[in-house]
């Protein structure tokens, strides 16, 4: 063996990511209201979608409960949803119902 062989490193394989999604999801930016007890809303911004949920994004989490209905008015869509995971500014939700 000689010494170039010694200093190699070995290579190791990175591990892909699971995806755990049952369907596969859709970019996109759309305005969306996260609407709770009849009259409150957040406003919020859908950055991905499909038919089993979306990620949302939001300036804060401070009162968005664990479910809630999600409004986007531009495609006339109401759908029922329960979050999943929460970072500060974002919402994994699956929808319901």
């Amino acid at each position: 063996m000689n010494r170039s062989d010694e200093m190699e490193a070995p290579v190791l394989a990175a591990a892909e990511p699971v995806e755990r999604r049952k369907m596969s999801r859709h970019r996109t930016l759309k305005a969306g209201s996260i609407v709770f007890n009849r009259a409150a809303a957040i406003d919020c911004r859908v950055r991905n979608l499909s038919e089993a949920g979306a990620l949302l994004e939001v300036t804060s989490q401070v009162g968005i409960p664990d479910e809630f209905v999600l409004v986007i008015e531009s495609d006339h869509l109401r759908q029922a949803c329960r979050v999943i995971w929460r970072t500060a500014t974002r919402l994994g939700v699956a929808f319901v119902g």
